[in-house]
């Protein structure tokens, strides 16, 4: 199994983000997180705003600048606007578009030649909404269904080059529900999985020798509700 080193973790202020990076370092790697919070840990920490490429572009160069190389990048940012189509602004609607999808490839592109020459891996965080939708869910289900078809499609184009790998999650116990309004927040009774568990087929992945790769992971409550 290969050594984890320095990798990007997009989303990793909170949620599954914040748990990979923990994860990481924990195992000994050195997780760098892109975000536009702080994640609250000693971690090392790029302010950014994933809808704005060239912010994205100019964290990447200076993560490379400041560790020298990258060797996996684990896409978990994701954000949601949730309502019927008409109902949600086409602002709120398209910024879901450009952080969960088009950040996802920003991130990828700029890191991209960096990864060629570690050997790395790549880590896209999709969604069990990414192969079913929902009615009330176009922005989130557009977003990951997008990850999905890109991520496929580079796993493609990278074989043999870097390795790459759709994670599909199902619900977790995250303050990603905290904002929505109560008719889409998860029940009393919903079973959630804790995002440690989920960040650990995350690390299962990133550990595989090159030229062996994990192409996809369905990782959910044994009885999630949007899967299959």
């Amino acid at each position: 199994m290969r050594e984890i080193g320095t990798t990007l973790v997009t989303g990793g202020a909170s949620g599954l983000g914040a748990a990979t990076a923990r994860a990481i370092a924990e195992e000994g790697g050195t997780p760098v997180v892109l975000d536009r919070r702080h994640p609250g840990i000693d971690v090392a920490f790029e302010e950014v705003d994933l809808a704005d490429r060239g912010a994205v572009e100019k964290a990447v160069s200076h993560v490379v600048e400041s560790h020298g190389r990258i060797d996996a990048i684990v896409n978990a940012a994701g954000t949601d606007a949730c309502g019927p189509l008409a109902e949600v602004g086409a602002d709120e609607w398209e910024r879901v578009i450009a952080v969960n999808l088009l950040g996802t490839v920003a991130v990828t592109r700029s890191a991209l030649p960096h990864l060629k020459d570690s050997g790395g891996t790549i880590v896209n965080c999709a969604s069990t909404l990414g192969l079913r939708a929902l009615s009330d869910a176009t922005a989130y289900c557009a977003s990951k269904f997008g990850v999905v078809g890109f991520t496929r499609a580079l796993a493609a184009e990278l074989a043999g080059t870097v390795g790459v790998t759709l994670l599909v999650p199902g619900g977790m116990r995250t303050a990603f529900f905290d904002d929505r309004p109560e008719q889409y927040k998860p029940g009393p009774d919903a079973k959630l999985n804790d995002p440690a568990d989920v960040a650990a087929t995350v690390l299962f992945a990133l550990r595989q020798p090159q030229g062996c790769e994990v192409r996809e992971m369905v990782v959910c409550p044994s009885n999630e509700t949007s899967w299959p």
